[in-house]
């Protein structure tokens, strides 16, 4: 058992609501432990758009776990890894709950849709989800392979993304608590919390919620206290959306004044890089031990 898997239990089984954030890097990790949040959200579209490519079952594994080793070590808090569809079968499954679990990942997340995925939020996106047969499966491997009995089993079902309604994630939502899973997170890409409320008062089950309100940013976090059943809330891609707004309009800025002389007001000082990458522990490391 782990500090950080013992950690993301007892969030799950509090009175209160965690709150989850993003990242796609150690860096931004690290950020957000600074900034007071819970959980760090190993997601996999951060991690897909730091190579610049889509979220679409795109990159490997290993690329995913690498940037999830990363941020575990990086960061104390527990580390939520959005392992998308489980990287294949059941069997592939096995492999990520054991890679991640030794790359120091307090849970994981698997979601039902068909390989090869695309993104929950795109427009006229190819949105088909795996038999509740098959998925159920994954969550039976993923919680045989664990060795950390802590290890958080976190099962994404996207019925509502897929347009199969209330009833079909709710069936799936059962289904995937009595194969093993830890959590339930809920899916949604309409733009008011009317439908994921509606699943929230319909859930009947003592396991724990998750949800991801991006699509419906209105949602507070007193609202979702005073709904009872969710846990953990994900603001899953708020600081990445950030970074790539200020940096496209710092580099427009560059461009635009030939030089660098305007913009220093808008970037922190290189001390505070220094700072975040460990260098003062770095020197003193240094000072004692190197000769």
């Amino acid at each position: 058992m782990s500090a950080q898997t013992q950690r993301m239990r007892a969030l799950l089984a509090g009175d209160g609501l965690a709150v989850a954030v993003g990242s796609g890097d150690a860096l931004t990790a690290r950020l957000i432990e600074r900034a007071g949040f819970d959980v760090i959200w190993s997601s996999s579209f951060c991690i897909s758009a730091a190579y610049a490519v889509p979220d679409a079952s795109l990159l490997s594994m290993t690329q995913y776990l690498e940037a999830t080793r990363a941020m575990c070590d990086a960061t104390a808090l527990p580390v939520l890894a959005d392992c998308d569809t489980g990287y294949g079968n059941a069997n592939n499954v096995i492999y990520a709950v054991e890679q991640f679990e030794r790359a120091g990942a307090a849970a994981v997340c698997f979601e039902d849709k068909r390989f090869p995925k695309d993104t929950s939020l795109l427009a006229g996106a190819r949105q088909e989800l795996a038999t509740v047969e098959e998925f159920v499966g994954k969550i039976e491997a993923a919680a045989a392979a664990r060795r950390d009995p802590d290890l958080v089993i976190v099962a994404r079902t996207e019925a509502l993304i897929a347009g199969q309604g209330q009833g079909e994630a709710l069936r799936r939502g059962h289904a995937y608590v009595e194969a093993g899973a830890d959590a339930i997170l809920v899916h949604s890409k309409a733009t008011t919390p009317d439908e994921i409320v509606a699943f929230i008062r319909a859930w009947d089950r003592p396991t724990p919620l998750v949800i991801i309100p991006t699509a419906y940013p209105s949602l507070t976090e007193a609202q979702i206290r005073a709904l009872g059943k969710v846990k953990l809330v994900i603001y899953a891609n708020q600081p990445l959306r950030a970074a790539v707004k200020a940096q496209e309009e710092l580099l427009r800025e560059i461009k635009r004044a030939g030089g660098i002389h305007t913009i220093e007001e808008r970037m922190v000082p290189v001390t505070h890089v220094f700072e975040l990458q460990g260098v003062p522990r770095l020197k003193e490391n240094e000072s004692r031990f190197v000769r």
